[in-house]
């Protein structure tokens, strides 16, 4: 059944399955861990479970607990090498205090540390997707978090948001509620005069994404709503419903699911795995600029063939994801090239009867074919 209001939430039919992201701010304050807080949080993580409902959270803090036991400036974010050492002091310290407070409920916490490639490489995606529902299904509550200590500015996430509508993506899960700072999404700054939450969005559009600031009020954390808003198209390509709600008051659960205080997005569309997955892949290896005609193909459903390739950017080789742009900059979709770039900008603008004279082998059908492609 597809979740229509944020009451959804709390039902296990509409919402089997929940990935809970709980931001830095939320864990540690100035004096330390927010225990009391987390106490009462952990209560209704054992609530969800005690109705039927599976849990994954996606926990920051590590950085910010690393630092204040290391006396790290900044919160441990004044350089990668601080980040690193911070993340590998914290991360002992989160992973702890989770499983003694799940563990007083009579629940299994499990620790899974990912780093963005864990989760852009197919193999390894397919291999979390296993882990997470050999852990879910055993009964556990899977604990999962950035791999801060290992991972580089280019190889990393650096925002937990998106982390957590990615681990929803693989665990297939119904919805991801993102506890943070604010109500919700506003139609403005929330400090503007006049500013207001929007209860619903059907679909992140380009006026969706100028509401965003990508300020965050704690300056603890790495995410602001731009970060917030990546998540909900990640989430929406997959069919998977997200929320954005208050965290800082206590029971914080109750009061976005129970009180209707939040944002939800609606998933617009749900499309296979393998697409899916492909659709929310954050780093691309370069792009394809296409012409109106193949640009209105591509909607229509058609594959990409080289005769509507004007431009084409970046070093990718055979199979690598592109991004596939219009003439003014817009993204219409990304895919798996069946060409690498060189050969891409040799055949662009030719039909297919003169690829083969160009190239000297027999082409392939398509540069990017409509089974490896998902439009944005």
């Amino acid at each position: 059944m597809p979740i229509s209001r944020l009451f959804d939430l709390s039902d296990k039919s509409h919402a089997p399955r929940l990935v809970l992201k709980v931001g830095s701010a939320l864990l540690v304050g100035k004096e330390g861990v927010r225990r009391e807080w987390l106490t009462g949080l952990v209560a209704e993580i054992a609530a969800a479970r005690a109705r039927g409902q599976q849990v994954i959270v996606v926990s920051s803090g590590a950085i910010a607990l690393g630092a204040a036991t290391l006396g790290l400036d900044k919160g441990g974010r004044g350089s990668l090498a601080d980040a690193q050492a911070a993340a590998a002091v914290g991360q002992i310290a989160l992973s702890g205090l989770w499983a003694e407070l799940l563990g007083s409920h009579g629940l299994t916490a499990a620790q899974m540390l990912l780093t963005l490639e864990d989760l852009e490489d197919r193999r390894r995606y397919l291999n979390v997707t296993a882990t997470l529902t050999r852990l879910l299904d055993a009964g556990a509550v899977p604990v999962i978090n950035e791999n801060d200590s290992v991972a580089t500015n280019e190889i990393r996430f650096g925002d937990n948001d998106r982390l957590a509508a990615r681990v929803a993506q693989a665990a297939q899960a119904s919805a991801v509620l993102l506890l943070s700072d604010i109500d919700g999404l506003y139609d403005r700054h929330p400090k503007e005069p006049g500013a207001r939450m929007i209860p619903v969005v059907e679909g992140v559009t380009a006026e969706v994404h100028a509401m965003a600031s990508a300020e965050s009020n704690s300056g603890m954390g790495s995410g602001g709503m731009i970060s917030k808003l990546q998540a909900a198209e990640i989430a929406e390509l997959a069919g998977i419903a997200l929320v954005i709600g208050n965290g800082q008051h206590d029971r914080p659960v109750a009061r976005i699911v129970d009180e209707g205080i939040g944002t939800l997005f609606l998933p617009r569309r749900k499309t296979g795995a393998r697409k899916a997955w492909l659709g929310g892949r954050l780093r691309l290896k370069g792009s394809i600029v296409v012409d109106d005609g193949a640009a209105a193909a591509l909607l229509r459903g058609s594959s990409l063939l080289a005769k509507g390739i004007t431009g084409v950017s970046g070093a990718f080789l055979r199979g690598d994801p592109v991004a596939i742009e219009d003439g003014q900059g817009r993204v219409l979709a990304h895919g798996l090239s069946e060409y690498d770039a060189a050969e891409c900008e040799q055949i662009r603008g030719h039909h297919s009867s003169e690829q083969a004279d160009i190239l000297g082998y027999a082409p392939r059908s398509s540069v990017v074919h409509r089974d490896q492609l998902v439009l944005k």
